[in-house]
């Protein structure tokens, strides 16, 4: 199953916060044991590596980016893809490119912790917690 992250919720874990990262921890966990295809948007890492670096060093941002390129496999980001999101999904634009991005890479799942953002998607949307949920459910089956 491929299963793109929306950009908070690798935030929550990196972030470590409070109300979120037991979360995030438990799908990374899943990603990093190949139980599923673990996908970020091209655009994710950019944001990411700049709030990293603007809390932290641009040394530390350039491991964790490292570190996350190693576990997941990045959905293009081209001008078919930004042109697309021009045109579909929410009314938020950076929304819109994940959606996009996440939709030409073949992803059968997004998720985010704010799927309003997603509300026209064609790709099942769903929250941490239905993820996991969903997880144990296929696990248990």
């Amino acid at each position: 199953m491929k299963v793109l992250l929306d950009t908070n919720i690798v935030l929550d874990l990196l972030l470590e916060r409070e109300l979120f990262v037991d979360l995030a921890r438990d799908i990374f966990i899943l990603v990093e044991n190949a139980e599923v295809d673990g996908y970020l948007c091209a655009t994710s890492v950019t944001t990411l590596h700049y709030l990293i670096a603007k809390t932290l060093t641009r040394h530390d941002a350039d491991e964790t980016i490292q570190e996350l390129l190693t576990l997941f496999c990045i959905a293009e980001v081209n001008k078919d893809i930004l042109q697309h999101a021009c045109t579909t999904n929410g009314i938020d634009y950076e929304d819109s490119v994940i959606y996009a991005a996440a939709k030409y890479a073949g992803v059968d799942m997004i998720v985010t912790r704010d799927k309003k953002g997603f509300k026209q998607s064609e790709v099942n949307v769903v929250s941490p917690q239905e993820f996991l949920a969903l997880m144990k459910q296929t696990i248990d089956e």
